[in-house]
């Protein structure tokens, strides 16, 4: 067997599943993001493949392979060619021997689009569900933690087309439950979640989270189980607001307060009381730069992704299609727009649009929004657009105009009372997104022509569900939730192996036979089973054992002596002497049921 441990951890490991994976020889690094996936590896990959297979195929799912090589076109009649590789940058985009744009696919939704346009006609042959195992690619600027974020992984998407919504709820359901069913036969802990849909667009959209610490992303959570989202996309009650101490309209000099903290420490009140201006600035697909005044409440942050959702509603309106970039705009990027230096720190709702002077690709004005937070206040503290001053006491409608656009961006938090039931406050856990479901709609078959004939005659737009599961990203999340100071401990379903037989002296004849036995009983009861016959001391290979993370691990050792092996569980490290004749019943039976207690 091709087999290699480590003593230390890698240097370029980050987190303990990378670690791990690395110094146990299941993964090799052959450059940035990019890894071989060894013999005990590749078995891994196979057996989450085979559960994802299993659920999909009983879901009704037909599996198909796509290529991996997608021509521009497709991507540019979904309008999605310029935010995969401009805006978001992560696809590998190249050009053929015939000067003919290509790509590496990321995703596939506009591949099986174009199928679906040329071989659905009509109504009599949906709802259809498609599926695939493929290698996908994204260009990561800094590919991390090994599997999790690499630049090439291994991936299961599906792809569905029904006839209207009923229908496309029916699959998107029945998609949950295959999802929870991949993980949980998976031996995975893991919470699915509300989520923002992100670069590929829709309605509704679930992730599913397997709950570890060095997960990348938040998830808030009711402990009712009512309630479940990313933090992104997470909805809250905020804080009540406290009311204004202060009833009449001034301004007042507030030197050096161009923070919320200062400014509310020198005026003796509330950040609930206070309304700050964020100013951002977003391009769009076409060019266009639009400066953007966000007003929130003091105490509460503004959510970038609700933002830039919010942002994407409002492009037609700037001949656009999708925003590519949002941020904070620096002092050089204030430089190309700013007609007169800006009162950071300062700014009031109604800073003057003549701050922003008229270039070409450079909206006029401001685009103001406010958040729900800040227009429900009255007698507010906000900025005077002078260095130094706040006016105290202001109220919209007479100081200051309401902006025409009410949104919600703020940040839900942790300790927030829920909104299904405000007795509830949401609580904070980390996960790994291992899959994710949506209901796309028909943003993808209007945009590149793919419909069908209805029951009346009627020519409509297909709707499309998508269906992502990380097989590569699974593997490395079991073993993220599951470690120990020693090495992997694998589900017993997804485990490279069952069962390992360690020989303690290799030169023990009695030990050598015993074992050899074993090892070809319990692989032809379909125990799959590693001998470890290597000429190194027994304390060697236990700690190899251990490091790969196989369930059950079968010495023997001395116990020999009465007809017996030693029998250790690698999870709950409990040693059990079992009699040889039984050993391969009892691993069955542990098997089947889960562990040695049942």
């Amino acid at each position: 067997m091709l087999f290699l441990t480590l003593r230390d951890d890698p240097a370029d490991a980050e987190i303990p599943s990378h670690k791990l994976l690395l110094r146990a020889g299941y993964i090799r690094r052959i450059g940035s993001g990019v890894y071989a996936y060894l013999p005990l590896m590749w078995r891994v990959l196979q057996k989450v493949s085979q559960i994802v297979r299993e659920e999909m195929n009983a879901a009704g799912g037909q599996e198909c392979l796509l290529p991996q090589l997608q021509p521009a076109d497709l991507w540019k009649e979904s309008g999605r060619w310029d935010t995969y590789t401009k805006a978001e940058g992560i696809m590998f985009a190249l050009k053929d021997r015939r000067d003919q744009e290509q790509a590496l696919g990321p995703t596939h939704e506009e591949v099986i689009t174009a199928i679906a346009r040329d071989m659905i006609r009509s109504y009599r042959q949906l709802p259809q569900l498609l599926y695939q195992i493929q290698t996908k690619f994204r260009d990561e600027i800094r590919p991390r933690f090994g599997l999790m974020r690499g630049r090439e992984f291994i991936m299961k998407d599906a792809y569905s087309f029904n006839v209207d919504e009923e229908s496309l709820e029916k699959t998107y359901q029945d998609m949950h439950i295959a999802y929870s069913n991949i993980l949980r036969r998976s031996g995975l802990a893991f919470r699915a979640v509300q989520a923002d849909s992100g670069a590929i667009g829709g309605s509704a959209s679930q992730e599913f989270m397997v709950l570890a610490e060095a997960g990348e992303d938040e998830v808030l959570y009711t402990k009712d189980g009512q309630y479940a989202a990313n933090v992104e996309k997470a909805v809250s009650l905020p804080p009540d607001a406290q009311p204004s101490a202060f009833t009449n309209y001034e301004k007042r000099e507030t030197p050096g307060t161009e923070t919320i903290e200062k400014v509310c420490e020198f005026l003796k009140c509330s950040s609930t009381q206070l309304v700050k201006n964020v100013l951002y600035e977003t391009i769009f697909d076409n060019g266009t730069s639009v400066l953007v005044l966000v007003s929130i409440r003091g105490d509460q942050e503004v959510n970038d992704v609700k933002l830039q959702n919010e942002l994407t509603k409002l492009a037609p309106k700037y001949d656009a299609k999708t925003v590519i970039k949002l941020a904070v705009p620096d002092t050089e990027a204030q430089r190309k727009w700013a007609s007169k230096p800006l009162p950071l720190g300062y700014i009031a709702p109604d800073v003057a649009d003549d701050y922003i002077k008229s270039v070409k690709d450079i909206a006029p004005g401001f685009l103001r929004l406010v958040d729900k937070t800040a227009a429900d206040l009255k007698n507010f503290v906000t900025g005077a657009n002078e260095s130094g001053s706040h006016v105290v006491g202001a109220n919209w409608g007479e100081q200051f105009k309401l902006p025409e656009l009410t949104v919600d961006v703020r940040k839900a938090r942790p300790g927030d009372r829920a909104k299904h039931n405000p007795e509830e406050t949401l609580e904070s856990a980390r996960g790994i997104e291992v899959g994710h479901i949506f209901q796309l709609g028909t943003k993808y078959s209007i945009a590149m022509g793919a419909t069908f004939t209805n029951e009346q005659g009627e020519e409509k737009p297909l709707l499309m569900g998508c269906f992502g599961v990380g097989v590569s990203r699974l593997a490395q999340a079991a073993v993220e939730q599951s470690y120990d100071k020693d090495g992997i401990i694998w589900p017993v379903a997804i485990a490279p192996y069952h069962a390992i037989v360690t020989i303690p002296n290799i030169n023990d004849t009695q030990q050598v036979e015993i074992a050899e036995k074993l090892y070809a009983q319990l692989n032809q009861a379909g125990v799959e089973t590693l001998l470890d016959d290597r000429n190194e001391r027994a304390g060697v290979k236990f700690k190899d054992a251990d490091l790969i993370g196989i369930p059950y691990r079968i010495v023997t050792g001395r116990a020999i002596a009465n007809g017996k092996v030693e029998v250790v569980e690698r999870k709950s490290r409990k040693s059990h002497e079992i009699a040889i004749a039984d050993v391969v019943s009892t691993l069955k039976q542990w098997m089947k049921s889960g562990n040695s207690e049942q």
